[in-house]
């Protein structure tokens, strides 16, 4: 049984293979199945994001999809990037070192205090049949913006992102600390039932 994971970001496909290795989905890209497909985020929410880009793919696919749409929110910036945090800065989807450092540049402008600093990750992931039938679920997880980058091990805004109970920033992490407590690893966690229904459905619940 197919999984489209409606994105070409190896990143995040790298995660979602790892976070839904005991599901017996065969997961694809947009790229595997030919699609070129580039929807308008016209959404006012991550999640409404996240089931345009899923009801997209799914009708050109014909298979169950699966999107995310995932960002970062500043406190002392008014929650920016927030939904616009993949284009913020510019619409280079692999300037995420130019994005993180902007974020920092605003915070140094404001003079931020650490404790100003504080920031949440958010994830929505949208779960769409060819059929329309549509469930969404989310994740979140709360730290601060680091003075400087940290770390190699993630995307993103991951080497600002700081985690008090870990010490680290979210790139310092290894991947199973990262899947454990991360926005999309919680939004993962809780898309694994909806998963395991669609499975059941399926009449493969033996191969659960």
């Amino acid at each position: 049984m197919k999984l489209l994971i409606a994105t070409n970001n190896q990143h995040k496909i790298k995660e979602y293979q790892q976070i839904f290795a005991d599901i017996p989905f065969e997961v694809t890209t947009p790229r595997q199945e030919g699609l070129t497909l580039d929807p308008e985020e016209t959404g006012l929410s991550f999640a409404e994001n996240a089931l345009i880009k899923a009801k997209a793919f799914a009708k050109a696919s014909g298979l169950l999809t699966l999107a995310d749409d995932s960002g970062l929110e500043v406190d002392a910036l008014n929650k920016a990037p927030g939904i616009y945090s993949a284009r913020y800065g510019g619409t280079d989807k692999e300037a995420h070192q130019k994005r993180y450092q902007l974020v920092l540049e605003k915070l140094q402008a404001l003079n931020a205090p650490d404790e100003a600093r504080t920031a949440r990750f958010k994830c929505a992931i949208a779960i769409v049949s060819p059929q329309g039938q549509a469930e969404v679920v989310e994740g979140t997880v709360e730290g601060q913006i680091a003075s400087a980058p940290v770390g190699s091990n993630g995307f993103g805004y991951d080497p600002i992102f700081f985690l008090a109970e870990f010490g680290k920033t979210m790139a310092q992490l290894e991947d199973a600390e990262k899947h454990a407590i991360s926005h999309r690893g919680r939004a993962a966690q809780a898309a694994i039932p909806v998963l395991k229904q669609r499975v059941k459905a399926k009449g493969l619940s033996h191969i659960l």
